[in-house]
């Protein structure tokens, strides 16, 4: 023992890459899934936000997109259509959510409750949720500053800001 603190080491979970960080190239492959909802909500008349879920293994377990307007559901984002979508596991530990958009608390609330073990976000440029609170709790937070989430969420705030001060609640 040295006298000074240390940080625990902690085993790396199943499945998961032996680094600290995830992979960027997969969390970008990860992305395309996410922005693939998003753009299709964009189509049906919705807000552009997509998620989608990822098993500690790497396997899409659900995902979605906001539907608050083709639903009229104030409570479907696009992170919860995911969950959702994911149905009932045993455990979420070691799962990924990825999200166009940074997390609103809704939805960094159902990544707490839950235990998903990382969030791997899209853009936070047009929207700073929740993410600094929980990686403040253990949440592993993957920020990709992507382009095209960016510019699909900057051209639809411009748009339709009656409609994006709805969502988030201003």
């Amino acid at each position: 023992m040295t006298g000074r603190w240390e940080p625990p080491r902690v085993a790396p979970l199943p499945g998961w890459p032996q680094s600290d960080l995830m992979d960027h190239a997969q969390a970008r492959a990860w992305l395309a899934t996410a922005l693939e909802e998003a753009r299709a909500g964009l189509a049906e008349g919705g807000i552009p936000i997509g998620a989608a879920l990822y098993g500690a293994d790497g396997t899409l377990l659900g995902c979605g997109r906001n539907r608050r307007v083709q639903d009229d559901d104030a409570s479907t984002h696009a992170e919860t259509a995911a969950f959702r979508a994911a149905g009932r596991q045993r455990s979420y530990r070691g799962t990924t959510m990825v999200t166009t958009l940074s997390p609103c608390w809704y939805c960094s609330g159902l990544v707490r409750q839950f235990g998903i073990s990382r969030v791997v976000i899209g853009e936070a440029a047009t929207f700073h949720g929740g993410h600094d609170w929980l990686a403040g709790h253990g949440v592993e937070i993957v920020l990709l500053d992507d382009a095209d989430c960016t510019a699909l969420m900057r051209d639809f705030i411009a748009r339709h800001p009656a409609l994006w001060n709805e969502d988030i609640g201003a």
